[in-house]
Order: C-alpha cells, then sequence, then structure tokens
C-alpha cells in the first residue's frame, strides 16, 4: 500500500518543502487531517499545515500533498 492511502493520524511527518518557506523543515506528529491540511504537534504546541503547496516525508516516503489534498476516507480510492 502506497504512502498516500495510509492513515496519517500519529504518524511522524517532516515538512520537506512548502511554499510557505516558514514551514520548511517542520516536523511532528500528524494529530488531525481535514481536506486541505494537516495538524501537527511539535515541541508543545501544534501548528495547521496546508497540504497544497507542500511535500511531506512520512517514514522516509515523500508525499507530494496536491496527491493527498482529498477528505482522509477519500485518499484510499483516489491515490491507488
Amino acid at each position: 500500500m502506497k504512502m498516500a492511502q495510509r492513515e496519517f493520524i500519529g504518524r511522524r511527518v517532516t515538512v520537506a518543502e512548502h511554499s510557505d518557506p516558514s514551514l520548511c523543515g517542520l516536523a511532528g506528529t500528524v494529530v488531525d487531517e481535514t481536506r486541505e491540511t494537516l495538524l501537527l504537534e511539535s515541541g508543545g504546541g501544534r501548528k495547521r499545515v496546508a497540504k497544497r503547496g507542500g511535500n511531506f516525508d512520512f517514514d522516509g516516503e515523500t508525499v507530494a500533498g496536491d496527491r493527498i489534498a482529498f477528505r482522509p476516507q477519500d485518499r484510499t480510492r483516489r491515490c491507488a
């Protein structure tokens, strides 16, 4: 199963690239996911990150944010 089809909540992620340069290098655990965003917890705080315009590194596999900008329950079929 491709990373884009898996559940993201509870996984460690690093923002490899993003259209917002202040988010590049941000790392944390995904605590919530919406159609357009990931909510990361890191360093005692939470940060909401837009999926579009970013590349995310999950366990060594890079996933393009534009490819996963769907509701979590829809990603399984759309990212196949």
